[in-house]
C-alpha cells in the first residue's frame, strides 16, 4: 500500500511540474502576441507586428510611453535627426484604414518633444498625407489591427526622419493585387523610400510580383517576419531591401550598448529567388535574407500611440517585431538621402554598420548555421548588422 501511495504521490508531483513548467512556457511565449494573425487565405499577407500583452493575453496600456522612442533609436544608432537634404517623401504602404493617422501621429510627436507633421493640403513642408491605393481619398474599411500596424509605421518613420514627408497609403485590402497597386502608386507619387511591414510565405510564382520593385532609384524596405527562422516575401525579392530584427540594449543615456539576434526575426535562403552581385555567402545558392536589421524585440519594442480601440483599448501600447526594424531602417535611408541605383546592395559596398555575432532564430543545417545564427560578418538573421550612423546608406 505504502509502495502505492508513493507512486500515487511522485505520479501527482511530477504533473505539478509539469503542468507548472507548461504555464510558465505559455506565460513567457504570450508576452507578446501578432497583432495580424496568420490567415487561411496564402493570397493574402499579414502584417509583421507584434503587441505586448499581459498574463491575460491582452494589451498592455500604459497612459504614457513605456518603451523605446526617438531619443532612444537617435542615441543607440547615432542617427540625426534631419535629412541631410531637402524634405524626402517616405511612403508607408499599409492595408485598410487608420481614420486617426495624422492625430495620433502628433500626439505621438508632442509627447516625444519632435516635431509634429500638418496636413499636405495646407502647403506646409514637410506634412503627412493619407490616401488609398489609387491616390485618392475614398479610404477603405478600418481594420483595428492593420491600425495599430500603421500607427508604428507612421510614428516611428517620423521619429527618425523629423524632417521628411510621411505619405501613408491604405490599400483596399491586404490581398498581393491591392498592396502591390499601393506600392506602384506610391512610387509615381514621388516617394524615394516605400516601408512595407507585412508578407506571407514564399509561394511558387513569387517572382512576377518582382517586377514592382525593380525601379533603380527607390528604396523598397521589407520587413523579414516574426515567425523565427524561415523565409518571407516580398522580404525574399532580390529588388528589396529585407530587414531582421534585433534585441537592443542600451548604455548610459540612451547611448548603444549590444544587441543580439531577436529570436522571433525571419532569415534562410529563398527557395525561388535568384541571387544579387552583391551577395557573396556560400551556404545559400539564392537570394539570403536578410540585409541589414534593427531594434524588433517586441519586449523592448517602439512605445506606439493609437486610439482607434485594438482589442477595445486604447492609449500607448508596445509593440515590436520586424514592423518595427522595417520603418525604422526607411528613415535611414531617408535620412542619408542616398537612394540611387539599386538601392538594397548600397550597403554591401558601404562600411558603417555594426556587426551583431550573438544569438539565432532557431535551427539550421550544419554547414550552412549562418542562415540562422550570428556570426562575425554577414549573417542572415541580422544581415550585414545595424546602423551607426547613416554611412552605410
Amino acid at each position: 500500500m505504502s509502495k502505492l501511495l508513493g507512486k500515487i504521490f511522485l505520479s501527482f508531483l511530477f504533473l505539478l511540474i509539469v503542468g507548472n513548467l507548461k504555464v510558465h512556457a505559455e506565460s513567457q511565449a504570450a508576452s507578446h502576441l501578432p497583432i495580424c494573425p496568420p490567415g487561411a487565405n496564402t493570397t493574402n499577407v499579414r502584417c509583421h507586428a507584434r503587441v505586448a500583452v499581459n498574463e491575460k493575453g491582452k494589451p498592455t496600456i500604459t497612459s504614457s510611453p513605456a518603451a523605446y522612442g526617438p531619443a532612444q533609436f537617435h542615441g543607440a544608432y547615432n542617427l540625426p535627426v534631419n535629412a541631410i537634404s531637402g524634405n524626402p517623401t517616405i511612403a508607408l504602404v499599409l492595408a485598410y484604414d487608420n481614420p486617426n493617422a495624422l492625430a495620433d501621429l502628433n500626439f505621438y510627436s508632442q509627447s516625444f518633444g519632435i516635431p509634429t507633421l500638418a496636413d499636405c493640403s495646407t502647403g506646409a513642408v514637410p506634412c503627412f498625407r493619407k490616401v488609398n491605393q489609387y491616390g485618392g481619398t475614398t479610404y477603405p474599411v478600418v481594420n483595428a489591427g492593420w491600425a495599430l500596424e500603421s500607427s508604428l509605421d507612421v510614428q516611428v518613420a517620423h521619429a527618425i526622419c523629423q524632417n521628411c514627408n510621411i505619405l501613408l497609403f491604405e490599400a483596399n485590402s491586404n490581398s498581393y493585387s491591392d498592396l502591390m497597386t499601393a506600392v506602384d502608386r506610391a512610387r509615381m507619387m514621388g516617394a524615394t523610400v516605400i516601408s512595407n511591414s507585412y508578407g506571407s510565405g514564399e509561394f511558387n510564382g513569387e517572382t512576377v510580383f518582382d517586377s514592382h520593385f525593380n525601379y533603380p532609384g527607390v528604396a523598397f524596405t521589407f520587413s523579414a517576419g516574426d515567425s523565427g527562422y524561415g523565409t518571407s516575401y516580398p522580404a525574399a525579392s532580390r529588388f528589396v531591401t529585407s530587414v531582421g530584427g534585433t534585441t537592443l540594449k542600451l548604455g548610459a543615456n540612451n547611448t548603444y550598448g549590444s544587441e543580439s539576434v531577436w529570436k522571433g526575426t525571419g532569415s534562410g535562403c529563398s527557395a525561388y529567388e535568384s541571387k544579387p552581385a552583391w551577395q557573396h555567402d556560400t551556404g545559400c545558392p539564392r537570394r539570403t535574407l536578410n540585409d541589414v536589421s534593427a531594434v524588433a524585440d517586441p519586449n523592448t519594442g517602439a512605445a506606439i500611440y493609437d486610439s482607434t480601440p485594438y482589442n477595445g483599448q486604447t492609449g500607448w501600447f508596445r509593440v515590436g517585431g520586424t514592423s518595427l526594424s522595417a520603418p525604422l531602417i526607411a528613415g535611414v535611408y531617408a535620412l542619408s538621402g542616398n537612394t540611387s541605383g539599386l538601392a538594397n546592395s548600397i550597403p554591401y559596398f558601404s562600411s558603417g554598420l555594426r556587426d551583431v555575432t550573438v544569438g539565432n532564430n532557431g535551427r539550421c543545417k550544419r554547414f550552412s548555421s549562418y542562415l540562422c545564427t550570428a556570426i562575425s560578418g554577414y549573417d542572415a538573421p541580422t544581415g550585414l548588422g545595424t546602423p551607426n550612423g547613416i554611412g552605410a546608406f
